[in-house]
């Protein structure tokens, strides 16, 4: 559409064509392996984050179920926990609860 044809049918000012014009120029430079490429990207990007927060939600639920517990238990269920994360359980428990 020439400039001529815009003003007589339309009544937006020039500075909405630029827009308009950069947006089609946009979409038009845009192609398909550009957009499969955003898909992936988004994708990958929801899946680490859901997974980060499901290790923390899973972390969170056992720092509160042992902060719970009667010391005894807690140190029980400590005890057969991996080192580095019971490590880490007792870190939150200190950090949190206050408790040791």
């Amino acid at each position: 559409m020439t400039t001529a044809k815009r003003d007589r049918g339309h009544r937006l000012p020039s500075r909405c064509w630029v827009v308009a014009d950069t947006f089609c120029f946009f979409i038009l430079v845009v192609t398909a392996t550009d957009i499969t490429v955003w898909i992936i990207s988004a994708l990958l990007a929801i899946g680490i984050g859901s997974s980060k927060y499901a290790k923390w939600r899973t972390r969170n639920k056992l720092v509160r179920d042992l902060a719970a517990m009667d010391p005894e238990r807690r140190e029980k269920i400590l005890s057969r926990m991996s080192p580095e994360l019971a490590m880490e359980a007792r870190q939150e428990l200190m950090r949190r609860f206050h408790i040791s």
